[in-house]
């Protein structure tokens, strides 16, 4: 599974445990979190004008939802994947959006939508997230 810019991204995941057991599906779910977290934190800095902190990590998370775009398998034959290419690019702009304009409003509407695709990918059956053709 390559990550291309995201992979610094990964990297930083690594710091809050669990990566080296993660299977793809956890690895998936852990730079969701990362994201998740550093969106909230990156709020409180652009809430208190700390521009410096602020911009780092919401260009951590451009990097984390770019490494998401990176992972997406496009051989699968569902429009789904598309769709996910296409939101994951407008949640990129949108942070880009926020970091310029100190947008809190764009922030939140990733956090929610991003929220929204973990809540989903977390609830994947367990065979479902084996590759074709794996034993079980």
């Amino acid at each position: 599974m390559a990550f291309g810019y995201g992979a610094g991204a990964y990297q930083q995941i690594r710091s809050h445990g669990g990566v080296e057991s993660a299977d793809p599906h956890g690895l998936i779910t852990l730079l969701m979190d990362g994201a998740l977290e550093r969106l909230v934190t990156a709020r409180g800095h652009m809430q208190r004008a700390e521009i410096g902190p602020k911009g780092e990590l919401i260009g951590r998370c451009i990097e984390i939802i770019g490494g998401l775009r990176d992972a997406l398998n496009h051989e699968v034959d569902t429009p789904l994947v598309g769709q996910l290419d296409q939101l994951y690019d407008y949640m990129s702009r949108r942070l880009l959006h926020a970091n310029l304009r100190n947008d809190v409003g764009a922030l939140d509407e990733v956090s929610t939508l991003l929220q929204k695709v973990r809540n989903s990918w977390v609830q994947v059956p367990l065979e479902a997230r084996r590759p074709a053709g794996a034993a079980a």
